[in-house]
């Protein structure tokens, strides 16, 4: 299926190669071992849902279906569609009476996390709901390295705002290191950022 952004240009997904009964058991034990974050972060959610610990899902992407074949009477084909609008930000929910909103990111780089992987309107919107008393952060996950840190919204817009005033277009991994709070993957969750959440609701009290 051919999907394609509100301006023309065409989302290309990345494959999932598929997996044997063999490797599905590797990831279970291994937790992060192959899974791409997104992975990770959905299964610890259907654990924390699951545990009554908190209520938080990945955002839906409405799209406008444009083309369908139908090669069977009873099985509709979809063959292009468009997104109807630019997204947000991933993830949304409630922890603990806290309204909860994230993205999450992914690089392959070593030393550096670069800007570009963020856009103005994800920005935007995640300025608005701390405005509102939600707690806003991004989760990056650096894979060569199989490093995870929370890094909090306010130190992305430091970064986000230098950048526009000829600042640095990255971020260096010690200056994130400095200003979040790292995870590592476990088993149950596999990703258990929850903790991280709670400290930067603590850290707000501490400001209060």
């Amino acid at each position: 299926m051919k999907i394609n952004y509100p301006d023309g240009r065409i989302f290309d997904k990345p494959s999932q190669p598929s997996l044997d009964n063999s490797s599905a058991k590797k990831k279970l034990i291994f937790g992060d071992r192959g899974m791409t974050l997104e992975e990770e972060i959905n299964e610890s959610n259907k654990y924390y849902r699951s545990h009554e610990l908190a209520v938080i899902y990945k955002k839906p992407t409405p799209i406008q279906i444009v083309k369908v074949d139908y090669p069977k009477r009873s099985r509709a084909v979809i063959k292009e569609a468009y997104f109807r609008q630019a997204s947000t930000t991933d993830y949304n929910g409630v922890y603990n009476g806290y309204y909860v909103d994230f993205e999450a990111k992914e690089t392959k780089n070593k030393n550096t996390f670069p800007l570009k992987n963020f856009h103005q309107h994800q920005i935007d919107h995640l300025k608005l709901c701390q405005k509102q008393g939600g707690i806003c952060f991004v989760i990056i996950k650096y894979v060569l390295l199989n490093r995870y840190f929370i890094m909090p919204a306010d130190n992305i817009f430091d970064h986000w705002d230098a950048q526009k005033n000829d600042g640095p277009k990255s971020i260096q991994l010690k200056d994130i290191v400095n200003c979040s709070i790292e995870i590592k993957p476990d088993y149950n969750p596999t990703l258990p950022y929850i903790n991280a959440v709670q400290q930067l609701i603590e850290s707000r009290k501490e400001k209060k």
